[in-house]
Protein backbone atom coordinates (compact mmCIF):
# COMPACT_ATOMS: atom_id res chain seq x y z
CA UNK A 1 0.00 0.00 0.00
CA UNK A 2 1.43 3.36 -1.01
CA UNK A 3 2.06 5.57 2.13
CA UNK A 4 0.33 8.71 2.40
CA UNK A 5 1.90 12.35 1.80
CA UNK A 6 1.84 14.96 4.35
CA UNK A 7 1.77 18.18 3.37
CA UNK A 8 5.54 19.13 3.80
CA UNK A 9 6.44 16.34 2.13
CA UNK A 10 4.54 16.84 -0.86
CA UNK A 11 5.72 20.52 -1.24
CA UNK A 12 9.08 19.40 -0.78
CA UNK A 13 8.74 16.62 -3.83
CA UNK A 14 6.83 19.71 -5.60
CA UNK A 15 10.02 22.03 -4.81
CA UNK A 16 12.31 19.28 -6.11
CA UNK A 17 10.07 18.70 -9.27
CA UNK A 18 10.42 22.80 -9.67
CA UNK A 19 14.11 22.83 -9.53
CA UNK A 20 13.99 19.97 -11.69
CA UNK A 21 12.35 21.39 -14.73
CA UNK A 22 14.41 24.74 -14.28
CA UNK A 23 17.47 22.75 -14.19
CA UNK A 24 16.53 21.88 -17.38
CA UNK A 25 17.98 24.19 -20.72
CA UNK A 26 14.02 25.01 -21.18
CA UNK A 27 15.34 26.07 -24.95
CA UNK A 28 11.57 25.97 -26.03
CA UNK A 29 10.73 28.56 -23.79
CA UNK A 30 13.61 30.55 -24.60
CA UNK A 31 12.78 31.13 -27.97
CA UNK A 32 8.87 31.99 -27.42
CA UNK A 33 10.49 34.22 -24.40
CA UNK A 34 9.80 38.17 -26.55
CA UNK A 35 12.97 40.35 -27.39
CA UNK A 36 12.50 44.03 -26.50
CA UNK A 37 14.42 46.58 -27.78
CA UNK A 38 17.02 48.71 -24.71
CA UNK A 39 17.72 52.17 -24.65
CA UNK A 40 20.83 53.12 -22.73
CA UNK A 41 21.95 56.62 -22.75
CA UNK A 42 24.94 58.43 -21.08
CA UNK A 43 24.30 61.12 -17.84
CA UNK A 44 26.71 62.81 -15.80
CA UNK A 45 24.34 64.47 -13.59
CA UNK A 46 20.85 64.63 -11.60
CA UNK A 47 20.04 67.45 -13.23
CA UNK A 48 18.23 68.90 -16.61
CA UNK A 49 20.08 66.36 -18.37
CA UNK A 50 17.92 63.63 -17.30
CA UNK A 51 15.11 65.10 -18.65
CA UNK A 52 16.60 65.41 -21.67
CA UNK A 53 18.34 61.70 -21.69
CA UNK A 54 15.09 59.95 -20.92
CA UNK A 55 13.59 61.61 -23.94
CA UNK A 56 16.08 60.79 -26.42
CA UNK A 57 15.82 57.16 -25.16
CA UNK A 58 11.67 56.88 -24.96
CA UNK A 59 11.79 58.23 -28.12
CA UNK A 60 14.38 55.66 -29.73
CA UNK A 61 11.89 52.88 -27.78
CA UNK A 62 9.40 54.12 -30.12
CA UNK A 63 7.77 56.71 -27.88
CA UNK A 64 5.82 56.74 -24.32
CA UNK A 65 2.14 58.06 -25.98
CA UNK A 66 0.75 55.22 -27.65
CA UNK A 67 1.96 53.65 -24.18
CA UNK A 68 0.29 55.87 -21.72
CA UNK A 69 -1.91 58.10 -23.47
CA UNK A 70 -5.44 58.49 -21.96
CA UNK A 71 -3.95 55.74 -19.14
CA UNK A 72 -3.46 55.15 -15.44
CA UNK A 73 0.12 54.99 -14.76
CA UNK A 74 1.26 53.15 -11.64
CA UNK A 75 5.50 53.70 -10.58
CA UNK A 76 7.59 51.16 -8.19
CA UNK A 77 10.13 53.13 -6.94
CA UNK A 78 12.81 52.11 -5.28
CA UNK A 79 13.25 53.24 -1.78
CA UNK A 80 14.71 50.17 0.10
CA UNK A 81 15.33 50.18 3.61
CA UNK A 82 14.97 53.19 5.91
CA UNK A 83 15.66 56.81 5.44
CA UNK A 84 18.21 56.95 8.51
CA UNK A 85 20.27 53.78 6.75
CA UNK A 86 22.96 55.69 5.12
CA UNK A 87 26.35 55.10 3.31
CA UNK A 88 29.35 57.65 4.44
CA UNK A 89 26.45 59.93 5.43
CA UNK A 90 25.64 60.64 1.65
CA UNK A 91 22.23 60.89 0.62
CA UNK A 92 20.27 57.48 0.31
CA UNK A 93 19.59 59.13 -3.63
CA UNK A 94 22.77 59.01 -4.48
CA UNK A 95 24.01 55.35 -3.43
CA UNK A 96 20.67 52.39 -2.86
CA UNK A 97 17.28 54.84 -3.73
CA UNK A 98 16.43 56.08 -7.55
CA UNK A 99 16.97 59.58 -7.46
CA UNK A 100 14.14 62.65 -7.15
CA UNK A 101 15.40 64.14 -10.02
CA UNK A 102 14.89 60.82 -11.67
CA UNK A 103 11.35 60.31 -10.38
CA UNK A 104 10.30 63.99 -11.64
CA UNK A 105 11.73 63.65 -15.16
CA UNK A 106 9.51 60.50 -16.05
CA UNK A 107 6.98 61.82 -13.88
CA UNK A 108 7.16 65.10 -16.32
CA UNK A 109 7.58 63.19 -19.73
CA UNK A 110 4.45 60.65 -19.16
CA UNK A 111 2.37 63.73 -18.52
CA UNK A 112 3.53 65.30 -21.86
CA UNK A 113 2.64 61.87 -23.34
CA UNK A 114 -0.89 62.18 -22.30
CA UNK A 115 -1.41 60.22 -19.39
CA UNK A 116 -4.32 60.74 -17.24
CA UNK A 117 -3.08 59.60 -13.78
CA UNK A 118 -0.22 58.91 -12.06
CA UNK A 119 0.35 56.58 -8.64
CA UNK A 120 4.04 56.59 -7.02
CA UNK A 121 4.07 53.45 -5.44
CA UNK A 122 6.96 51.93 -2.35
CA UNK A 123 6.32 49.92 0.37
CA UNK A 124 7.16 52.33 2.92
CA UNK A 125 8.89 50.73 6.25
CA UNK A 126 6.51 53.46 8.18
CA UNK A 127 3.53 51.72 9.18
CA UNK A 128 0.45 52.88 7.66
CA UNK A 129 2.08 56.31 7.37
CA UNK A 130 1.01 58.28 4.04
CA UNK A 131 4.02 57.75 1.02
CA UNK A 132 4.49 61.19 1.24
CA UNK A 133 6.06 61.50 5.23
CA UNK A 134 8.64 58.35 4.44
CA UNK A 135 9.62 60.63 1.40
CA UNK A 136 9.64 64.16 3.59
CA UNK A 137 11.84 62.06 6.43
CA UNK A 138 14.15 61.65 3.51
CA UNK A 139 14.19 65.22 2.82
CA UNK A 140 12.11 65.03 -0.18
CA UNK A 141 9.56 67.06 -1.67
CA UNK A 142 6.41 65.17 -2.96
CA UNK A 143 4.77 68.42 -4.06
CA UNK A 144 7.38 68.65 -6.43
CA UNK A 145 6.67 65.10 -7.88
CA UNK A 146 2.57 66.25 -7.75
CA UNK A 147 3.33 69.32 -9.50
CA UNK A 148 5.22 67.53 -11.93
CA UNK A 149 2.36 66.45 -14.07
CA UNK A 150 -1.66 66.37 -13.63
CA UNK A 151 -3.26 63.89 -10.91
CA UNK A 152 -0.33 62.42 -9.52
CA UNK A 153 -1.40 60.35 -6.59
CA UNK A 154 1.18 58.40 -3.38
CA UNK A 155 0.18 55.12 -2.28
CA UNK A 156 2.02 53.05 0.79
CA UNK A 157 1.67 49.46 -0.92
CA UNK A 158 2.98 47.73 2.30
CA UNK A 159 -0.88 47.54 4.04
CA UNK A 160 -4.40 47.55 2.61
CA UNK A 161 -4.07 51.23 1.90
CA UNK A 162 -7.01 52.80 0.38
CA UNK A 163 -8.53 49.77 -1.07
CA UNK A 164 -10.99 48.14 0.61
CA UNK A 165 -9.66 44.05 -0.18
CA UNK A 166 -6.22 42.91 -1.68
CA UNK A 167 -5.78 42.44 -5.58
CA UNK A 168 -4.73 38.81 -5.74
CA UNK A 169 -2.15 37.73 -8.73
CA UNK A 170 -2.17 34.37 -10.20
CA UNK A 171 1.29 33.33 -11.65
CA UNK A 172 0.87 31.65 -14.80
CA UNK A 173 1.69 28.10 -14.71
CA UNK A 174 1.06 28.05 -11.54
CA UNK A 175 4.07 29.63 -9.84
CA UNK A 176 7.75 28.47 -9.30
CA UNK A 177 7.54 29.34 -5.47
CA UNK A 178 3.95 30.65 -5.23
CA UNK A 179 0.64 29.78 -6.86
CA UNK A 180 -0.22 33.78 -6.50
CA UNK A 181 0.44 36.51 -4.14
CA UNK A 182 -2.27 39.43 -2.75
CA UNK A 183 -1.18 42.86 -3.29
CA UNK A 184 -2.27 46.51 -2.94
CA UNK A 185 -4.92 47.34 -5.49
CA UNK A 186 -2.94 49.67 -6.66
CA UNK A 187 -1.08 47.34 -8.78
CA UNK A 188 -4.49 45.99 -10.44
CA UNK A 189 -5.99 49.65 -10.78
CA UNK A 190 -3.39 50.21 -13.45
CA UNK A 191 -3.44 50.21 -17.35
CA UNK A 192 0.36 50.42 -17.52
CA UNK A 193 2.97 49.45 -14.82
CA UNK A 194 6.49 51.15 -14.53
CA UNK A 195 9.74 49.88 -12.45
CA UNK A 196 12.14 52.45 -11.88
CA UNK A 197 14.51 50.76 -9.96
CA UNK A 198 18.46 51.69 -8.80
CA UNK A 199 21.38 49.72 -10.92
CA UNK A 200 23.06 47.43 -7.80
CA UNK A 201 23.88 44.12 -6.93
CA UNK A 202 22.29 42.23 -4.30
CA UNK A 203 23.39 39.92 -1.59
CA UNK A 204 20.88 37.45 -2.75
CA UNK A 205 20.30 37.77 -5.92
CA UNK A 206 23.04 38.53 -7.66
CA UNK A 207 21.34 41.88 -8.69
CA UNK A 208 18.74 44.06 -8.43
CA UNK A 209 17.43 45.82 -11.41
CA UNK A 210 14.17 46.53 -12.70
CA UNK A 211 12.56 42.86 -11.94
CA UNK A 212 13.97 42.51 -8.73
CA UNK A 213 12.16 46.21 -7.29
CA UNK A 214 8.87 44.39 -7.45
CA UNK A 215 10.07 41.76 -4.44
CA UNK A 216 9.02 45.02 -3.13
CA UNK A 217 5.80 45.24 -4.12
CA UNK A 218 4.65 42.33 -1.33
CA UNK A 219 3.13 43.90 1.70
CA UNK A 220 4.49 42.74 4.96
CA UNK A 221 0.83 42.40 6.40
CA UNK A 222 0.94 38.94 4.88
CA UNK A 223 4.32 38.48 3.37
CA UNK A 224 6.22 39.05 6.96
CA UNK A 225 7.85 37.25 9.96
CA UNK A 226 5.43 39.17 12.23
CA UNK A 227 2.00 38.35 9.74
CA UNK A 228 -1.02 36.35 11.29
CA UNK A 229 -1.51 32.83 10.85
CA UNK A 230 -5.17 32.56 9.08
CA UNK A 231 -5.40 36.67 7.92
CA UNK A 232 -3.12 39.60 6.66
CA UNK A 233 -2.58 41.88 9.94
CA UNK A 234 -3.85 45.59 9.85
CA UNK A 235 -1.22 47.26 10.53
CA UNK A 236 2.37 45.99 8.60
CA UNK A 237 4.92 44.90 11.34
CA UNK A 238 8.20 42.92 10.62
CA UNK A 239 9.92 42.28 7.68
CA UNK A 240 10.01 39.70 4.77
CA UNK A 241 12.34 37.91 6.53
CA UNK A 242 9.90 34.09 5.64
CA UNK A 243 10.14 35.20 1.98
CA UNK A 244 14.16 34.83 2.23
CA UNK A 245 14.02 31.79 4.15
CA UNK A 246 11.25 30.00 4.33
CA UNK A 247 10.75 29.92 8.33
CA UNK A 248 6.97 30.14 8.05
CA UNK A 249 4.10 30.60 5.60
CA UNK A 250 2.03 33.51 4.68
CA UNK A 251 -2.07 33.81 5.95
CA UNK A 252 -4.03 30.99 5.09
CA UNK A 253 -6.14 33.54 3.06
CA UNK A 254 -3.46 34.05 0.72
CA UNK A 255 -2.09 31.75 -2.26
CA UNK A 256 0.19 28.90 -0.62
CA UNK A 257 3.51 27.69 -1.84
CA UNK A 258 3.75 25.04 -4.61
CA UNK A 259 7.57 24.71 -3.98
CA UNK A 260 9.27 24.17 -0.65
CA UNK A 261 13.20 25.23 0.20
CA UNK A 262 14.97 27.06 2.88
CA UNK A 263 17.90 28.60 0.32
CA UNK A 264 17.15 32.64 0.25
CA UNK A 265 19.12 32.06 -3.53
CA UNK A 266 16.45 29.44 -4.23
CA UNK A 267 13.58 31.11 -2.96
CA UNK A 268 14.13 35.27 -3.43
CA UNK A 269 14.92 34.67 -7.55
CA UNK A 270 11.75 32.40 -8.15
CA UNK A 271 9.50 34.75 -5.85
CA UNK A 272 10.83 37.66 -8.42
CA UNK A 273 9.97 35.54 -11.33
CA UNK A 274 7.00 34.68 -10.22
CA UNK A 275 5.76 38.93 -9.13
CA UNK A 276 6.85 39.80 -12.93
CA UNK A 277 5.19 37.02 -14.36
CA UNK A 278 1.98 37.74 -12.79
CA UNK A 279 2.07 41.39 -12.55
CA UNK A 280 3.94 42.51 -15.55
CA UNK A 281 6.10 45.32 -16.20
CA UNK A 282 5.22 47.58 -19.23
CA UNK A 283 8.16 49.89 -19.28
CA UNK A 284 11.36 49.26 -17.19
CA UNK A 285 13.41 52.22 -16.17
CA UNK A 286 16.58 51.95 -14.15
CA UNK A 287 18.93 54.48 -12.55
CA UNK A 288 22.71 54.29 -13.18
CA UNK A 289 24.23 57.79 -12.83
CA UNK A 290 25.05 57.41 -9.02
CA UNK A 291 24.83 54.28 -7.10
CA UNK A 292 27.31 51.88 -5.02
CA UNK A 293 28.40 48.47 -5.11
CA UNK A 294 28.28 45.59 -2.31
CA UNK A 295 24.61 45.23 -2.15
CA UNK A 296 21.20 46.53 -2.09
CA UNK A 297 21.48 48.26 1.33
CA UNK A 298 24.47 50.02 3.20
CA UNK A 299 26.50 48.38 5.78
CA UNK A 300 24.30 45.48 4.97
CA UNK A 301 27.41 42.49 5.89
CA UNK A 302 30.18 43.86 7.96
CA UNK A 303 32.61 41.80 5.44
CA UNK A 304 31.10 43.39 2.19
CA UNK A 305 32.78 46.39 0.61
CA UNK A 306 30.20 49.18 -0.04
CA UNK A 307 31.43 51.77 -2.35
CA UNK A 308 29.57 54.59 -3.72
CA UNK A 309 30.20 54.49 -7.54
CA UNK A 310 29.40 56.42 -10.79
CA UNK A 311 28.50 54.73 -14.14
CA UNK A 312 26.47 57.74 -15.31
CA UNK A 313 24.13 55.45 -17.26
CA UNK A 314 19.71 55.45 -17.91
CA UNK A 315 18.59 52.42 -19.15
CA UNK A 316 15.35 51.67 -20.36
CA UNK A 317 13.08 49.14 -21.99
CA UNK A 318 9.48 48.11 -22.07
CA UNK A 319 10.72 44.01 -21.60
CA UNK A 320 12.06 43.89 -18.42
CA UNK A 321 14.12 41.01 -18.57
CA UNK A 322 15.75 42.10 -21.73
CA UNK A 323 16.25 45.75 -20.04
CA UNK A 324 17.90 43.85 -17.20
CA UNK A 325 19.83 41.18 -19.33
CA UNK A 326 21.58 44.54 -20.81
CA UNK A 327 21.67 46.36 -17.38
CA UNK A 328 23.62 43.83 -16.51
CA UNK A 329 26.36 43.55 -19.04
CA UNK A 330 26.93 47.34 -18.38
CA UNK A 331 28.00 46.27 -15.03
CA UNK A 332 30.23 43.80 -16.56
CA UNK A 333 28.26 40.56 -15.69
CA UNK A 334 27.25 37.75 -17.97
CA UNK A 335 22.79 37.30 -17.88
CA UNK A 336 23.10 34.14 -19.39
CA UNK A 337 25.74 33.08 -16.25
CA UNK A 338 24.18 30.14 -14.33
CA UNK A 339 24.72 29.61 -10.46
CA UNK A 340 28.25 29.63 -9.21
CA UNK A 341 29.34 32.46 -11.40
CA UNK A 342 29.32 35.88 -10.95
CA UNK A 343 27.10 37.70 -10.13
CA UNK A 344 25.08 34.49 -9.19
CA UNK A 345 27.91 33.01 -6.99
CA UNK A 346 25.50 31.68 -4.48
CA UNK A 347 21.88 31.95 -6.33
CA UNK A 348 19.83 31.20 -9.31
CA UNK A 349 19.36 33.76 -12.11
CA UNK A 350 16.64 35.47 -12.03
CA UNK A 351 16.44 36.01 -15.54
CA UNK A 352 16.53 33.00 -16.84
CA UNK A 353 13.92 32.21 -14.50
CA UNK A 354 12.03 34.70 -15.71
CA UNK A 355 12.89 34.26 -19.36
CA UNK A 356 11.89 29.84 -18.82
CA UNK A 357 8.44 31.56 -17.99
CA UNK A 358 7.84 33.33 -20.86
CA UNK A 359 8.26 36.88 -19.59
CA UNK A 360 11.54 37.90 -21.65
CA UNK A 361 14.67 37.08 -23.48
CA UNK A 362 17.95 37.29 -21.51
CA UNK A 363 19.91 36.28 -24.61
CA UNK A 364 21.87 39.68 -26.11
CA UNK A 365 22.07 38.43 -29.24
CA UNK A 366 18.51 38.46 -29.45
CA UNK A 367 18.15 42.15 -28.09
CA UNK A 368 18.34 45.72 -30.33
CA UNK A 369 20.23 47.90 -27.71
CA UNK A 370 19.66 51.71 -29.36
CA UNK A 371 21.84 54.69 -28.28
CA UNK A 372 25.01 54.12 -26.59
CA UNK A 373 26.52 50.93 -26.92
CA UNK A 374 27.30 48.50 -24.21
CA UNK A 375 30.54 48.82 -24.65
CA UNK A 376 31.14 52.07 -24.10
CA UNK A 377 28.77 52.37 -21.30
CA UNK A 378 30.36 49.40 -19.53
CA UNK A 379 31.24 49.72 -15.57
CA UNK A 380 32.35 47.22 -14.16
CA UNK A 381 31.32 46.29 -10.81
CA UNK A 382 32.87 43.56 -8.07
CA UNK A 383 32.00 40.28 -8.00
CA UNK A 384 31.18 39.08 -4.46
CA UNK A 385 34.13 37.05 -4.36
CA UNK A 386 36.12 40.98 -4.83
CA UNK A 387 33.33 42.34 -2.30
CA UNK A 388 34.49 40.48 0.50
CA UNK A 389 37.31 41.15 3.03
Amino acid sequence: MNKPYSRRQFLGTMGMAAGAAIAQPALASALKAPAGSVAIGMCPEYDRRVTDTLTTMFDQLGGLQKLVSGKTVAIKLNMTGPASDKLDKMPNQMTHWVHPQVIGSLITLLGQAGTTRIRLLESAPVGTKPLEEFMLSAGWRPQAFARAAKHVEFENTNFLGSGKTYARFMVPGGGLMYAGYDLNHSYRDTDVFVSLAKLKEHRTAGVTLSMKNCFGITPCTIYSDQAPEDEPSIVPVGYRGPMHSGSRLPPKSAPQPVAESKDPGFRVPRITADLVAARPIHLAVIDGIYTMTGGELPNQERNWIHKPVHPGLLIAGMNCVSTDAVAMATMGFDPMADRGHAPFETCDNTLRLAEHLGVGSRDLTRIEVVGTPISKARYRFPTLTQLTT
